[in-house]
């Protein structure tokens, strides 16, 4: 058995109890009563926090990239129960369309490939040919926590922030594919949107991704025209686009144009190589991996994200505080939530509602009193149905920094 001094925890408290270690802990400013708990390696968070840039298309988020435009959106932003279009994250591949070139009633969609009557449709069309459904729905960019990953991986770097769940109105893909006949050879669908490629090449794709034709016919799948009750903005699909709940947001196709019905595997831009795929077997971190040693990201892993109290905040001593958030899963529902608040040491179950539908994300809340004065985190931890929870680090490491469920950790100070 390892002497009592060598463990982890004694580690850590010596640590930030001396040197480099003291220095960072003046800047918080506080006592940490729970210090001993924290595990090895790990920063205190309220030492890790960057401070957010402005978005001048949707205030308050933080710009990733402009070329292509990706937008992330703070956690505390996200705390209604559906995200207003203002607040939902953008992740772009290529150059926007000029819509107003297209207005929406010129707007085509076909539907082609291995179909027995192929369709080209307006979206009239789609509004007087096929019943119109509202589902809320999560949408969450497979690369949302990739900042996290070590050895970094290349690529946008999200935090938490690239998430949202909306109320999306359209017309099921499955009753679509249904009008214009399925063949018995098709597989698969190949999605394309009006985006032209960042090289201005129009023989190119900015991306062209594909679902199995299982998942197609889902039911939760759409093709949406609006988003809350009104038009989508340009930003995240408008005219039309595709929501593929459960799935890396990247199949959910925007400013969407053709559905092309294939007998195999879609092969179109971004669907190869590393791209939204992940090692078949568990890599050492950094290592180089095989193109045919990796596979297609179908659903996502469970997640929750803390958006009450806004990381920083402090409450009085002796007194409750909320917690609250989201949890959501891929194609497995979330199953409870559980939170923490001295490092992971310990948990408490969490209160779960019910989601409005398959595919929205639940709300959880809990009361923590903290025993006295000083710095704190909460630590939040989900799991799905069929037993899986999120690490308290970033898992299985991946070229890509792809399905980062890590727990999210907020920190708060009570005075």
């Amino acid at each position: 058995m390892a002497d009592a001094q060598d463990t982890p925890s004694n580690e850590a408290r010596r640590y930030w109890l001396t040197g480099a270690g003291a220095s960072l802990l003046a800047g918080i400013g506080a006592p940490i009563p729970f210090l001993d708990q924290l595990p090895a390696g790990m920063l205190p968070v309220a030492l890790a926090q960057a401070p957010p840039n402005g978005a001048a298309a949707k205030p308050g988020l933080i710009a990733l990239g402009d070329r292509p435009i990706v937008l992330e959106t703070p956690p505390h932003l996200l705390d209604g129960e559906v995200t207003p279009a203002a607040r939902f994250f953008v992740r772009n591949n290529g150059q926007m369309p000029e819509l107003a070139a297209t207005g929406d009633a010129q707007w085509r969609l076909k539907i082609d490939g291995e179909v027995k009557t192929p369709l080209d449709l307006t979206i009239a069309d789609l509004k007087r040919d096929f019943d119109a459904v509202t589902l809320r729905l999560v949408i969450e960019c497979a690369g949302n926590g990739r900042k996290f990953f070590r050895p970094s991986a290349s690529g946008n770097q999200w935090t938490f922030g690239g998430v949202g769940c909306a109320d999306w109105t359209g017309v099921r893909l499955r009753d679509v594919l249904n009008r214009a006949g399925l063949k018995p050879k098709a597989v698969y669908t190949g999605h394309y949107g009006a985006d032209a490629h960042l090289t201005g090449d129009p023989e190119k794709s900015a991306i062209s991704r594909g679902v199995p034709i299982s998942k197609a016919m889902e039911e939760h799948t759409l093709i949406a025209w609006a988003m809350n009750g009104q038009a989508m903005p340009a930003l995240n699909g408008h005219p039309l686009r595709l929501i593929v709940p459960g799935w890396p947001g990247s199949c959910s196709q925007k400013w969407l144009n053709r559905i092309w019905v294939r007998d195999r595997e879609h092969d179109g831009e971004k669907m190869s190589g590393a791209s939204y795929r992940l090692p078949r077997f568990p890599v050492a971190p950094g290592a180089k991996v095989a193109d045919t040693d990796m596979a297609i990201i179908e659903s996502m892993p469970v997640k929750s994200l803390i958006t009450y109290p806004q990381t920083g905040a402090r409450f009085a001593l002796r007194r409750a505080f909320e917690v609250r958030g989201w949890a959501w899963s891929g194609d497995v529902d979330v199953a409870g939530v559980d939170v923490s608040l001295d490092f992971g040491a310990t948990w408490q179950a969490a209160a779960l509602a019910p989601a409005k539908n398959r595919y929205a994300w639940r709300r959880f809340s809990a009361r923590l009193t903290p025993p006295q004065r000083g710095y704190y985190e909460v630590w939040a931890r989900a799991k799905d149905a069929e037993g899986r929870m999120q690490p308290s680090v970033a898992p299985g490491w991946n070229p890509q920094g792809y399905n980062n469920n890590q727990q999210h950790r907020i920190a708060v100070f009570v005075t």
